[in-house]
């Protein structure tokens, strides 16, 4: 090989080496100081598209968890609530009972009727004023709540939790002034009360909300009686054996004599084939205590809310179960898509500080032989001399 002096090819050579052990030296300590593996793009391009759409899935599965733990506390909220509406149910229905008893004078029933209407407005109270974040639970505006508990959109990732059936205005309504029930005669004297009472019977309920539910019964027969209030008492019973009726209404017969007919959910009552008779008294309003027959009928009414109160009761235990459920299940797969992501995207630094070791080995030893290199072609000055 000639001696030349323009084109050094061995330290060309050596620069060449040395600055690509600088290169890889340069992203280790980029590596081991960051400790991500993937720091850009070309890095490693795929790990990189792989490693974000597992960070949004670890990003939204950790607020869906928060999501959750949200809606437990909702539930907890409504529900405690209404752990103190069945205590307040089980007074008025302890207090039905009570009133069933004819040893009570009307002083006592007077007492009694006080009592359960200022439990009815503590009932009215708790409506109003169970809420969450501002969002009111039992007043009847909810009558669902949305729950995002996964990362992603569809209907997999939600859970609804239902509180229609935690309606107190719809309890209040049953309970309450708001009910104020009817009351029906058949005629004025017990063979045309008979004629009337042996047939079907058509009642109309006008709800809360202003719709109407219509319920008739079928052909009722074998009532009888001498007087007109016994067969007005016998009218009721057979009303209350008819299923169609015994499911939405409740009878009986009032101090009057007359029949008292109320919805056992709340609302006003008409009925198009007993038209002997007007509105009830006061007394019929809602719960009515005035005789052992009406506090037997309210018992029921009372019996209705009650196994409703239990129902939505129920159902936000079940919701608030599957929400602990989701909890779990979003923790284990958070962990396994953090794992996954960090197997991916983090550094090795174990294996990464090998490498830089023998990074910083070549760059020592190549900055050395570039020395030597440039030195290799000093001999052409003894051939100028």
């Amino acid at each position: 090989m000639g001696m030349q002096v323009n084109t050094n090819l061995a330290a060309n050579n050596t620069y060449r080496n040395l600055a690509a052990t600088q290169n890889d030296m340069s992203k280790s300590l980029e590596k081991l100081s960051s400790g991500l593996r993937i720091n850009r793009a070309s890095d490693d391009a795929a790990g990189l598209t792989i490693s974000e759409a597992l960070k949004s899935q670890v990003g939204g599965l950790t607020v869906a968890s928060r999501n959750a733990q949200d809606g437990i506390s909702v539930v907890q909220t409504a529900e405690g609530s209404l752990n103190e509406v069945q205590s307040i149910l089980q007074r008025v229905r302890d207090l039905a009972v009570q009133a069933g008893n004819d040893s009570n004078n009307a002083a006592s029933r007077t007492a009694i009727t006080t009592e359960v209407s200022a439990l009815s407005k503590e009932l009215t109270r708790i409506g109003d004023s169970t809420n969450f974040n501002g969002t009111n639970l039992l007043d009847g505006s909810s009558k669902s709540l949305s729950f995002q508990v996964g990362a992603n959109s569809g209907a997999s990732s939600q859970i609804t939790v239902d509180l229609s059936g935690a309606n107190l205005k719809t309890i209040t309504g049953a309970i309450g002034s708001t009910n104020t029930g009817s009351s029906f005669t058949d005629a004025a004297d017990a063979a045309a009360a008979i004629t009337a009472s042996n047939a079907a019977h058509t009642f109309t309920v006008t709800n809360g909300d202003g719709s109407t539910t219509g319920v008739t019964t079928a052909i009722l027969s074998g009532v009888t009686g001498t007087t007109v209030a016994e067969v007005n008492a016998n009218l009721a019973t057979a009303l209350n054996a008819d299923s169609t009726f015994a499911g939405s209404m409740v009878a009986s017969v009032d101090v009057n004599g007359k029949v008292n007919v109320k919805s056992l959910t709340g609302g006003d009552v008409a009925s198009s084939t007993l038209t002997g008779g007007a509105a009830g008294p006061a007394a019929s309003s809602g719960l009515d205590f005035s005789s052992a027959a009406s506090a037997a009928a309210s018992i029921k009414v009372i019996d209705t809310q009650l196994a409703a109160v239990s129902t939505a009761r129920a159902n936000l235990g079940a919701d608030q179960n599957r929400f602990e459920s989701v909890v779990k299940t979003l923790a284990v797969s958070t962990e396994n898509l953090t794992a996954a992501g960090s197997r991916i995207r983090d550094t090795d630094m174990a294996a990464e500080m090998v490498k830089y070791t023998r990074s910083s080995i070549l760059t020592q030893a190549g900055t050395a032989m570039l020395a030597q290199a440039n030195q290799s072609n000093q001999g052409v000055l003894s051939l100028l001399r």
